[in-house]
Order: structure tokens, then C-alpha cells, then sequence
């Protein structure tokens, strides 16, 4: 390859990488489009554009397309003057695509240079022709896998013919198979009709060929002689209308087939000559090539625009679901911590613990003589009683853990709806409800406050340690310490109206005035604040795994794009402006 074609084919490869990687599976608005933009892009690349370039002097390859019998594969008959493709009344005709070639040129297309999905069978022309009425009925609809290669030595040096399947086809399989062989394509051959030529199928690929700048051929099929003038007249205008003025038109007037299937052989003669004037000319036919090749690439590139912007709908898709997903869980948290702030956890069942634990005797007692503590919880032992502290814990884990649950609950309900509501997450959430917590979230959430209770007692024996404080908080025991220290972390006491302060027997003041005997105010606080964060980063830990059911599938389905398809579609409209 000369330098200038290598530098890029290297560029083409690199937008190729990039586009190929390129993954759009969130369902936003007309993401289905931007994937069939990289399907043809793929496609463009692979068989044509970096063929091309990399061949610069191989043979054009013209393809013969058009509507389902129009006489394309006549056409090509005519063309070479010897029935090589099938063509009957059995519609689809054209099952499998022939590409017909000058012998000398065979070894361009025998590898897989252009069109490499396609599998090469080498075909040979029968000595003896089959007669077109005993040429069989088509096969039965298949997917085609490969491509039939025929050297003719009336096929001009320099251009090969290919017979494409019906572009508006019954088979799903001709159709899109007919659409990657145009878009191999160096030169259109389209052919039409006198009374089809303003269909809207083969006029839809009309323009695609205008949009690219590819050079085309229009032949006109069974022009009654009468009409001809007038038929010719219109198309042209029509063409002229739609940015297609300097195609090429040929009339074949209506005529009677031989036996063997075959126009008369003047017929074709116009399109014959001009084909062979073509490829007997290097430079025309280097025109047609580099023409065709810019437009193509310019397509290519226009298309890469588009699937930039898609994936970034795609990365601000996955930001609007993440970030639904982490606000309703850091709203959750809010929420959760501000019930251990407020006062609303000394409510019920802690306020009748704690007044229990302070008011009955046990508590006072333990500050006036430790022997009549011990008596206490001796006798509580083997009567089977938990100490009053310990109630105080256990009131306080049942309370916290049923505000975790219901503010987990909720957090999950509005993510579920929230993401319903949005084709890219109804999407990913499938038929599956994740309204609710997990199963078992009921366990971890009272191991999670267990752990935390068990934190904290520790904050105390560590505290404790000294021996100015050691007598002082073995006298009310760690379950009593902790008690109140959880009491005091849950005590801001905006909650709580003046009588239940007065009920709880001034619920913080007493839990902390008792602290700060033990172990001085500064060391409280420390202890308060420390108890606050523990908790804090226990909460958040269950919540994030909560979160994470639905941030999971968003991660597995959309891992973040990563690409710069922009910058690889810029130096795509250079190269095709260098061109």
C-alpha cells in the first residue's frame, strides 16, 4: 500500500476497534437506531471501505440490484451474453449472489478481501445451457453464507458484476443481504421498471446512494417502445429532483426472451459499451473508486457521530438511575440517624426499660452500695431475669432495628418505582420486584445493631481501663454504662415533650450525669461522638448493600462506555476530506 493508504487504513482500524467495542444496552429513546448504526458501520468497514483502501487498484465491483423482478438477473445474462444467473417467474429468483468476473482478475476476489462473511464457491458456465422453462423452481428460502464466484472472459478486465438478491425481497434473509452487497459496492447497476420505477422501496436506496455520492447506473427494464420518451423523460426528472442528475440511465425496451431465457443481444448494448469504455479506462475507473470511497467513509463517520451521542445517552442514563438509587438510600440513612437524634427511639418500650433500669432501685442502689447490686443480679440470674441494662439494650435494638427496616423498606420502594418509570430501568428491573428489603435483611439489620452495642461496650472497658476510673465503672458494670451511653446518643431531646423527659427520670441528664462521674465530661463526649459515627458507618454499610440489588444490575448491563467515537469520527471526515 502506498503510505498515504496505510496511514489510513490505520486510522480506519482504530475507529473500528472502538466502534466494535462499543456496547449501547440500556433502552433509551431510539437506541435500537444507534445499534443498527453500528451493525452497518461494522459492516461498511469490513466490506468495502479498509478492502478498498487496502486495494486501491483492485477491479470495481458493480452491483446489480433493484426490485423483485425487475430483471436484474436477465440483465446480467444479457450483459455477458450467456445465461449464467438464475431467472424465472419464481419469486424470490436471485437466491444465491454470483459475482461474475474476467478470468485474470479471479484472484482478487477468490480470498476474502471484500464481503469476508461470505464463503467463496468457485462456479463454472455449462457447456451446454439449461432452457429457462426447464431451469427448475428456486430452492426454499435459507439463510446465504456464500458467495458464487464465475470468471467469464465477456466480463471487461477491471470490473466484476455481481447479481444481488431483491432489495424489496419476501426472504428477510435477501433483503439484508442485498443491502450489504450494494453497500460493497464501488458502482450501483440499479434496475427498475417502466411501471415500478416510482416505488418507494428502491427509491429509499436511491438516495442512500445520493447521501454517500456513490456512482450509479439506472436501467430502465421493459420500456414499452411507445412510451419510452415519455418513461425516460419522467425518471429523469425525478432523479434530477432527488440529487441524482449525473446517473446514468439506460433504457432495455420491452422485448420477447429466447429459450433460453436471454434478451435480445443488442439490448443491452448501451450499458455494455459504457461498462467496458469503464474498465478500459484506469483513471475513470479510479474516479469511480475514490468517489464512492469518500462518500462511504463519509457516511461512516456521520453514523459515528450518532452512536457518540447514543452512548452518551447511555452514560447519563446509568448517571440518572445511579443517582436515584444513591439518594434514595442516602435520604434512608438521613432519616434513620435522625430518629437516633431526636429523641423518637426513647419512645415505648426504651422509655419504660430505661425507667425501670433508673427508677426501681437497682440503679440508685448501685450508686449508694455495690453489695445490693450484686444481690440484685444474683437473684435476677437465678430467676431466670435479664438485669435492667440489658433490657434497656435490647428495648433499644428492637426500636432501632424496626426504623432500619421500615427506611430500608421505603428507600426500596421509591427506587423500584422510580426506576419503573423509566424505560432504561424498567428495562434492567425486568419482571423481577425489588419494592421491598432482601430476604433476611430483618437478621443482618439486628446483627448489624449488635455489633454496634458490642462496639460500644468495648468504647467502655477500653475507657475504663485506668485505675482513677476503674472502681467507679465497676460499680454500675459495663451493661449499665452502655445503657446509658446509648441513652444519651438517642437523648437530643427535641422529641420529647416535657412529660415524657420528666417520666424517663430526665433520660439524658441522668445517663449522662452518671457517664461523667465515671469517666468526666471531655471523655462523654468522645464517647457519645464515637458511639454516633459507629453506628453511622453500620447503618450505611446495610444500606448499601441494599442499594447495591439494584446497582448491581445496572453495572452488569452498562459497565460505562469509555469510548471517543467522537474523536475517531472526526479523523474519519479528514481522511475523507483528504481524499
Amino acid at each position: 500500500m502506498p503510505p498515504a493508504a496505510a496511514a489510513a487504513v490505520e486510522t480506519l482500524e482504530a475507529a473500528r476497534l472502538e466502534l466494535a467495542a462499543t456496547t449501547l444496552p440500556l433502552a433509551v429513546p431510539d437506541v435500537q437506531e444507534a445499534r443498527q448504526w453500528i451493525r452497518e458501520s461494522l459492516a461498511q468497514l469490513d466490506d468495502y471501505v479498509i478492502p478498498r483502501y487496502r486495494s486501491l487498484d483492485a477491479p470495481l465491483l458493480a452491483v446489480v440490484g433493484g426490485s423483485t423482478g425487475a430483471g436484474k438477473s436477465t440483465l446480467v445474462n444479457a450483459l455477458v451474453g450467456y445465461p449464467v444467473t438464475r431467472a424465472g417467474a419464481i419469486r424470490p429468483t436471485t437466491r444465491q449472489p454470483i459475482l461474475l468476473h474476467h478470468p485474470q482478475d479471479a484472484g482478487w476476489f477468490a480470498g476474502n478481501r471484500i464481503l469476508p462473511s461470505l464463503e467463496r464457491i468457485r462456479g463454472t458456465v455449462s457447456a451446454t445451457p439449461v432452457p429457462a422453462n426447464q431451469a427448475g423452481a428456486a430452492p426454499d428460502a435459507q439463510a446465504i453464507t456464500s458467495l458464487v464466484l464465475v470468471g467469464h472472459e465477456r466480463v471487461p478486465q477491471g470490473i466484476a458484476l455481481l447479481d444481488a438478491p431483491d432489495v424489496d425481497s419476501i426472504s428477510d434473509d435477501n433483503r439484508r443481504l442485498a443491502g450489504q452487497l450494494l453497500a460493497a459496492a464501488d458502482l450501483w447497476i440499479f434496475v427498475t421498471t417502466a411501471n415500478r420505477y416510482a416505488d418507494a422501496v428502491p427509491w429509499r436506496l436511491l438516495l442512500d446512494a445520493a447521501s454517500r455520492d456513490i456512482t450509479v447506473a439506472v436501467v430502465l427494464d421493459r420500456v414499452p417502445p411507445a412510451a419510452e420518451d415519455e418513461v425516460r423523460t419522467d425518471l429523469q426528472a425525478m432523479l434530477d429532483r432527488q440529487g441524482l442528475g449525473e446517473a446514468k440511465l439506460f433504457v432495455v425496451p420491452e422485448s420477447a426472451l429466447d429459450g433460453l431465457g436471454m434478451l435480445p443481444a443488442e439490448s443491452a448494448d448501451p450499458l455494455r459499451q459504457w461498462l467496458a469504455a469503464l474498465a478500459e479506462n484506469a483513471a475513470g475507473r479510479a474516479e469511480v473508486a475514490r468517489r464512492t470511497l469518500n462518500g462511504a467513509v463519509n457516511a461512516v463517520s456521520v453514523r459515528l457521530e450518532g452512536i457518540a451521542a447514543a452512548a452518551e445517552a447511555q452514560d447519563a442514563a446509568a448517571l440518572d438511575l445511579q443517582s436515584v438509587c444513591v439518594a434514595e438510600y442516602e435520604h434512608a440513612l438521613s432519616r434513620i440517624l435522625e430518629a437516633t437524634k431526636d429523641g423518637a427511639l426513647l419512645r415505648g418500650e426504651v422509655l419504660a426499660r430505661w425507667q425501670d433500669f433508673v427508677g426501681t432501685g437497682e440503679f440508685f442502689r448501685a450508686v449508694e452500695q455495690n453489695i445490693g447490686r450484686m444481690r440484685d443480679r444474683v437473684g435476677a440470674f437465678f430467676r431466670g431475669e435479664p438485669a435492667p441494662a440489658v433490657k434497656v439494650e435490647t428495648a433499644i435494638e428492637t426500636g432501632l432495628q424496626a426504623v432500619i427496616l421500615d427506611e430500608a423498606a421505603n428507600a426500596a420502594e421509591n427506587v423500584d418505582r422510580r426506576w419503573r418509570s423509566d424505560t432504561a430501568g424498567r428495562h434492567l428491573l425486568g419482571p423481577d420486584d425489588l419494592s421491598g428489603t432482601s430476604e433476611g435483611f430483618d437478621a443482618k439489620a439486628a446483627s448489624a445493631i449488635r455489633s454496634w452495642q458490642e462496639g460500644l461496650m468495648e468504647m467502655i472497658r477500653t475507657q475504663g481501663q485506668g485505675k482513677r476510673t476503674q472502681a467507679r465503672w465497676l460499680s454500675f458494670g459495663v451493661n449499665g454504662l452502655g445503657a446509658a451511653l446509648m441513652v444519651v446518643v438517642f437523648s437530643m431531646t427535641a422529641g420529647l415533650s416535657g412529660l415524657e423527659i420528666g417520666i424517663a427520670g430526665g433520660t439524658a441528664v441522668v445517663g449522662q450525669k452518671l457517664l461523667e462521674t465515671v469517666f468526666g465530661e471531655d471523655a462523654v463526649r468522645r464517647l457519645a461522638q464515637q458511639a454516633r459515627d459507629d453506628l453511622h458507618t453500620q447503618c450505611q454499610r446495610l444500606l448499601d448493600d441494599e442499594g447495591q440489588r439494584f446497582l448491581s444490575r445496572l453495572e452488569a448491563a452498562y459497565p460505562g462506555s469509555g469510548n471517543d467515537l467522537s474523536r475517531h469520527a472526526k479523523a474519519l471526515r479528514r481522511l475523507a476530506g483528504a481524499a
